[in-house]
């Protein structure tokens, strides 16, 4: 049944306009109707529906709300100051940083009483924000064509795709999509993508398909970041082109299916990326992994470790035999850290076996086993294999079911060093996660000779981090005790050129490194919980992450919203 116009009251804003004489009244009132409708702003359908002239309108706002105006026409657009935003939130809430002045963003926006709009700005950008009202068209138009450097390096690439979009159908074409991967406009697009992706320093490449674009977004210091959106129309072509490069099957569609492709960087750089690719509603959802070589060779002084957890980290791995264990989520560091720790051990006069699903970076000196569950090249297989092989190291990539753990268990009391995963939240559970798998608790007790979860942290940019204004209460709730809190500041993000206004660059370890002790060896013998193990550790001064992360702020590393946020367990 449709909406009798009557039937809606007019929000004082319509009001207003209408007292004015800015618009019709039925009409503003079917526009703002139409607008809740499609959930599209209402100072835009004003506009677009021509409701309401939009300089009249702006003229309006900026008396009413006492903000000032600008037209933007006249405004030549600084390229590094648009980097201050991600082309998402422009698009998101249609506004567009003009200049800044130290602190403080100027912000083009149409709608002043956008309050979330400045506040998301506000926290992304690190900034004060100032907003600047404009016309509503203009600003549509220039976010359209401004949004985000990336955009702009494909636009070309866009523009030729998009000619044929009137040629586009919804039925899956083969013919016509291995006829087009080799276009360059695919190509090209392909290219950039991973080049891009490296050189900002991505972790991750997701490519996701939706119904009318393909979001694109970099993974970077852990967090993801909306990059561009390029049209639908590229989504199969540039699918089918990575699926070439990985050796795939282009036309599977239907099923996942996982691979490789290496990339060469003069002079002599060469990346990998692992590759994912997953059928969702609306096409295939690709994810590529970016494994840089040099990451394997990051010295043990990198990693983060404070003095006394890497004194005990490097005294285990220099034991002849046991077992190491490495926790934590997928993304935690866990690979880097047993690279390191092979690195240091791979000294040519020891034989050195690794079980992965899959191998991530390969290393000259290791033997490395892709497991294959498929035809049964299980880590535990690999692990019996290598035990006739005459191994002094074993690299186990997850310990996931009983048979891994009990082969591995073995391979630690029998002479061997054996370096493994497991995904537990903390230290203290991993040894009573062994147990309920079903390993009798005096295997472990005589196996495992050290256990270490960790997470990664983002760190402060050095160039723009600035002291926070953190009341004493709330370092307290966190964890710091009262003596503590005095002749030092916690320092926060801020956000510059230098570390893409983020306010962080790069990250680091945090840890908890548990030596197990011989009272912690007879807590797991009479069947005690993980709990009873924390406590023990906490006697014998061993930190948990949280704490260890207290100490990261109190230096300075990194924030406290970064510790408390990668340490929420």
């Amino acid at each position: 049944m449709a909406t009798n116009p009557e039937s809606t009251a007019l929000t004082p804003l319509l009001r207003a306009l209408v007292a004015n004489g800015l618009g019709e009244e039925a009409l503003l009132r079917s526009t703002a109707e139409n607008a809740a409708r499609s959930k599209k702003p209402l100072i835009f359908s004003l506009v677009e529906h021509g409701a309401v002239q939009p300089a009249a309108l702006m003229a309006y706002l900026s008396e009413r709300y006492g903000v000032p105006m600008l037209d933007l026409n006249a405004v030549d657009l600084d390229e590094p100051v648009m980097g201050l935003l991600d082309r998402g939130l422009m698009e998101r809430y249609q506004v567009l940083p003009l200049s800044r002045h130290e602190n403080v963003l100027y912000l083009a926006m149409a709608d002043p009483t956008d309050f979330k709009a400045v506040e998301d700005v506000k926290f992304n950008a690190g900034l004060q924000v100032t907003p600047i009202l404009v016309e509503a068209d203009k600003l549509a138009r220039a976010v359209d064509a401004s949004a985000g450097s990336m955009r702009g390096r494909l636009a070309d690439l866009f523009a030729e795709q998009a000619a044929t979009a009137a040629e586009a159908q919804e039925e899956f074409d083969l013919a016509k999509v291995e006829e087009g991967i080799e276009d360059a406009p695919v190509v090209r697009f392909a290219q950039q993508l991973l080049l891009d992706a490296i050189q900002r320093g991505a972790s991750d490449i997701h490519i996701e398909p939706y119904e009318k674009d393909v979001r694109v977004r970099y993974r970077m210091d852990g967090v993801l970041h909306d990059v561009l959106h390029p049209p639908v129309q590229l989504r199969d072509g540039v699918t089918s082109r990575l699926k070439i490069l990985c050796r795939l099957d282009i036309s599977e569609r239907r099923l996942p299916q996982d691979g490789r492709l290496r990339v060469r960087i003069p002079p002599d750089r060469v990346i990998d990326f692992r590759v994912s690719f997953l059928p969702t509603t609306n096409g295939e959802t690709i994810v590529l992994r970016i494994l840089d070589p040099a990451s394997s060779r990051v010295g043990i002084d990198q990693l983060g470790f404070l003095p006394e957890q890497q004194k005990a980290f490097e005294d285990a791995i220099r034991r002849p035999y046991g077992m190491i264990l490495v926790t934590g989520p997928t993304g935690s560091g866990k690979t880097t850290t047993l690279y390191t720790a092979l690195n240091i051990l791979n000294t040519g006069d020891v034989n050195i076996s690794t079980a992965e699903d899959p191998v991530e970076i390969t290393v000259y000196g290791i033997n490395q086993v892709n497991v294959n569950e498929r035809i049964g090249l299980t880590f535990a297989a690999a692990l019996r294999s290598f035990l006739r092989q005459d191994p002094d190291i074993i690299m186990v990539g997850e310990v996931r079911d009983l048979e891994t753990a009990e082969t591995a268990i073995k391979a630690a009391q029998t002479g061997h060093l054996v370096l493994a995963t497991l995904h537990t939240n903390d230290a203290p559970q991993s040894l009573t996660r062994l147990e309920n798998m079903g390993i009798p608790t005096y295997n472990i007790a005589g196996s495992v000779h050290l256990v270490m979860a960790q997470r990664l942290a983002r760190k402060l940019c050095a160039h723009c981090k600035k002291p926070a204004k953190i009341p004493d209460p709330a370092l307290l709730e966190a964890g710091f005790q009262a003596e503590e809190l005095t002749g030092w500041r916690p320092m926060t993000a801020t956000g510059c050129e230098k570390c893409n206004n983020t306010g962080y660059k790069g990250r680091l370890g945090l840890y908890q490194v548990m030596p197990v002790s011989d009272a912690m060896r007879e807590i797991i013998m009479r069947g005690g919980t993980s709990i009873d193990l924390a406590r023990q550790a906490a006697q014998e001064g061993v930190i948990t992450m949280r704490q260890s992360g207290l100490r990261r702020v109190k230096e300075g590393a990194t924030s406290l919203d970064e510790v408390l946020r990668v340490t929420n367990l």
